[in-house]
């Protein structure tokens, strides 16, 4: 059974990197066409895609966080890991991973970021 699980820091202050760690288990990060994905969700808005990192190894993130964030990996520990930049208040979200196949879908329950200004 496929499972993910993120964690990160909860409440940080504007301008600090945030770190966060979405533990996978059940499969390897390096299976056959796998694609591991960030996506988040602000106070009263709705999804947004982040980016992603596929079981080779290659990213692709959106246009309006390219130049801030960064999606990698730790196959020693099945970790898929983001990093966000210059993050602000804006940046306070539930955020979650999700590990997608041609036969699942399958998202972590969530990790709550807070930033304060």
């Amino acid at each position: 059974q496929v499972q993910l699980q993120e964690s990160g820091p909860g409440l940080v202050k504007s301008s600090e990197p945030i770190s966060l760690i979405c533990n996978v288990s059940g499969v390897t990060l390096t299976t056959w066409d796998h694609h591991w994905t960030w996506i988040r969700q602000r106070p009263g808005k709705g999804l947004e895609w982040m980016g992603v990192i596929n079981y080779q190894g290659t990213t692709s993130y959106s246009p309006s966080l390219k130049s801030r964030i960064s999606i990698s990996w730790d196959t020693t520990k099945n970790h898929i890991l983001l990093h966000l930049n210059s993050i602000t208040p804006e940046d306070t979200a539930v955020y979650y991973c999700a590990g997608t196949t041609w036969i699942y879908d399958v998202w972590g329950q969530g990790t709550q970021v807070i930033v304060s200004s």
